[in-house]
Parts: structure tokens; C-alpha cells; sequence
């Protein structure tokens, strides 16, 4: 006879698996938690990432978080999730966005800090009235880099003869 095990067994294991980089046997449990209990929303957060980083089921992926995070709106790590799987398929904005949300909540939350800085910050186009795309704005903030990083350069000292 077989032991059955709890959804949050399953849950558990799959965070273990997921920690240690190891997605698709984390997805076969969060599977298994989001199966034997649809109505938590970590389970259908974490299963949702497992499809995303997995199967590259972005919109299921995505209707599973996003529902998740609905329900249980005071969770940072659902927003977590959120953003992870954005990152998995190069959406970096709503990740930022995500992750931002997720701040809100929980300041202090380091994995989020992280992942955020990762994004990298970029700076407002320097013609605001412009798009971020347009060539004088492109031209501009080129110039602005390479000027900024001439004027961070030592200069060299005079030699005495």
C-alpha cells in the first residue's frame, strides 16, 4: 500500500527542487500540490512558475499567477512568482513592476532586492518630451555616457623634467 502524500508535502519538495535548480522534477510537484488543492494559491503560484520555466507555458503560466495574486494580494512571494516568470520569457518592465509591488509589501524581502537590482536601472531619456527611441534622444544620452565617463577618468599628472 501506498502512502499518499499531502499537497503541502508535494509543495515542499517542489521549493527544495526549485532551490537547487532542478525545475522539472520541482514542477512534477508543484503539479501534484496544485491537483490535490486548486484553491491555494501558492500551489497555483508555484505551479504556474514550474510551466513557465518548464514547459515555456507562458499565458497558462501567466493566468495562474496573476490568480493567485489576486486572491492572496498581501503575499509578496506571489508577486515574486509574477515576476519570474515575466523574466523567464524577457519581460523585464512587468518583472519590475512585480517585483516593486512585492516591495511594497515586504521591504526588507532580500531575494526580491536582488533580483531587482539585477534589472539594472536605466536613466530617463534625456529629451522627456521625446520617446525613449527617438534618434536625438539616442544621440544625446550617447554622448551624455561617454562625456561622463571622460570626465571620470584620472587625468594624468604633469612630469617634471
Amino acid at each position: 500500500m501506498q502512502r499518499s502524500v499531502t499537497a503541502e508535502e508535494s509543495y515542499r519538495r517542489g521549493r527544495d527542487h526549485l532551490e537547487r535548480g532542478e525545475t522539472q522534477s520541482a514542477l512534477d510537484h508543484f503539479r501534484t500540490a496544485h491537483q490535490v488543492d486548486r484553491a491555494n494559491p501558492r500551489y497555483r503560484s508555484f505551479y504556474g512558475l514550474g510551466l513557465a520555466l518548464v514547459e515555456r507555458r507562458f499565458d497558462r503560466a501567466l493566468e495562474l499567477c496573476r490568480s493567485a495574486a489576486k486572491e492572496e494580494f498581501f503575499n509578496p512571494e506571489l508577486y515574486h512568482n509574477l515576476a519570474r516568470v515575466h523574466l523567464a520569457f524577457g519581460f523585464k518592465a512587468e518583472a519590475s513592476r512585480y517585483l516593486r509591488r512585492g516591495l511594497m509589501i515586504d521591504p526588507g524581502n532580500g531575494a526580491m532586492q536582488t533580483e531587482l537590482r539585477g534589472l539594472g536601472m536605466r536613466r530617463r531619456p534625456v529629451l522627456s518630451f521625446l520617446p525613449r527611441r527617438h534618434p536625438v534622444n539616442r544621440l544625446l544620452g550617447r554622448f551624455i555616457r561617454v562625456w561622463g565617463e571622460a570626465e571620470d577618468e584620472p587625468t594624468p599628472e604633469p612630469q617634471s623634467a
